[in-house]
C-alpha cells in the first residue's frame, strides 16, 4: 500500500546526491553493491536516512535477537504498516540471509500463525506494542519474556519500530519501484 499523494521531488542518486545525502548513498553501495530504491527516496530528506542507517545497524548488532528473530520483527512490523517494498526486501532477507523457516515467512507474509511458539510469541509481542504505541500491559510483556527474551529487549522492539516506520512511512510516500534484488519475492498485501 502507497499513499494517494507521491512526492515529486526527485530521489538522490548517487549521480545527483546533495552534500549530505552523497555519503550515505556511497556507504550503501559499498556495503550492499547497489543503492536501493528506498535509500535514494530517503535520501530526499538526508537526516531520514543518516537516522535510520544509524538505527538499523544498532538493531542488527545490539539487539540481542538472532537474525531470524530479527527479521520476525521486521516483517511483522512491515506487514502491520502495510509496506509492500520493506515486506518484499525483508522477506529475501530472511530466506537468503537469515535463515527463516519458509513457513514461518509465509505464515507472516499471509498474516496466519507462526508455526514455531517462540518466533510466534516475537511477532506477537511485537504487534502488540505497534498496536498499544508502546504501551503494553503486564500480561503482554510476562508472555514475551516467558517465551525467552529479556526485558531490554522489550526496548529494542521500539528501536524497531522506530527504523521501520522511518522506512515504511517514506516508502508510502515515496512509492519507490521494488529493486531486482527483491522481485522474486514481491508482495502486495
Amino acid at each position: 500500500m502507497s499513499a494517494d499523494y507521491q512526492m515529486k521531488l526527485a530521489p538522490q542518486t548517487l549521480d545527483n546526491a546533495d552534500a549530505k545525502a552523497k555519503p550515505l548513498l556511497e556507504q550503501a553501495n559499498a556495503k550492499l553493491g547497489f543503492v536501493p530504491n528506498m535509500y535514494e527516496g530517503m535520501a530526499k530528506a538526508p537526516g531520514v536516512l543518516d537516522t535510520y542507517l544509524h538505527g538499523y545497524e544498532l538493531f542488527r548488532e545490539d539487539s540481542g535477537f538472532a537474525p531470524p528473530e530479527q527479521e520476525v520483527v521486521f516483517l511483522t512490523v512491515s506487514r502491520l504498516n502495510g509496506c509492500g517494498y520493506c515486506m518484499s526486501a525483508h522477506s529475501m532477507l530472511a530466506e537468503k540471509m537469515s535463515q527463516v523457516p519458509a513457513e514461518v515467512i509465509d505464515a507472516i507474509r499471509n498474516d496466519k500463525p507462526i508455526p514455531d511458539e517462540r518466533l510466534a510469541a516475537l511477532a506477537e509481542f511485537t504487534k502488540v506494542m505497534f498496536e498499544s504505541r508502546g504501551m503494553p500491559h503486564q500480561g503482554d510483556v510476562k508472555a514475551f519474556l516467558d517465551a525467552g527474551f529479556e526485558e531490554q529487549q522489550v526496548l529494542q522492539i521500539v528501536l524497531a519500530l522506530a527504523v521501520k516506520t522511518l522506512s515504511n512511512y517514506s516508502n508510502h510516500v515515496n512509492h519507490p519501484e521494488l529493486d531486482e534484488a527483491f522481485a522474486g519475492h514481491a508482495w502486495k498485501g
